[in-house]
């Protein structure tokens, strides 16, 4: 089931989520909505709180290529556990920030550790995109936002061209 995306400023955007205790169907039902949510936006990455669910859950699937198969992963707790000295500077975007985008920096590298949907725990090294996409949501997790790597100044305009997006989009439904 498809569901709503939450679009900044949203204060449930800026909540660190909660530890998920036990692993149960619901949560592994959310997973497959988190993830039709996330091919229809379309988008590579999405994490609970983004539609409004407060659990550490983050979905991706970074295969862009034509033909290729996908590889989604829905992590359940996932957590850095090792990060690389090498830097990387991807454009980032958001599903929560719609059609913004701006270079961010962060480890060109990470290894993850994580509960998978049927309750084992999977380490596993991820680099270039999908490193950037894993670092991106599980900040998610921590109520941080790509935004927050940008100077005061964009993060305030930003703010205010997804304030009007959202009074605009209200406005369309009434």
């Amino acid at each position: 089931m498809k569901r709503p995306i939450l679009i900044h400023p949203d204060p449930r955007l800026k909540k660190p989520a909660l530890p998920i205790a036990d692993l149960s169907d619901d949560l592994r039902r959310l997973a497959d909505d988190m993830l039709e949510t996330m091919y229809a936006a379309p988008g590579i990455g999405l994490a609970a709180p983004q539609i409004g669910v407060d659990t550490r859950l983050i979905v991706m699937d970074c295969i862009k290529g034509d033909g290729a198969p996908p590889r989604p992963i829905a992590m359940f707790n996932p957590e850095i556990v090792a990060a690389s000295d090498e830097r990387s500077i991807y454009e980032e975007g958001c599903l929560s920030i719609p059609d913004v985008y701006a270079d961010v920096e962060r480890p060109a590298a990470v290894t993850a550790r994580w509960i998978d949907r049927n309750g084992a725990e999977q380490q596993e090294t991820f680099d270039g995109l999908w490193a950037t996409c894993l670092q991106h949501e599980i900040d998610h997790l921590n109520g941080v936002l790509f935004i927050d790597y940008l100077t005061a100044l964009r993060r305030q305009l930003i703010t205010r061209k997804m304030v009007k997006l959202k009074k605009d989009r209200m406005r369309e439904k009434a």
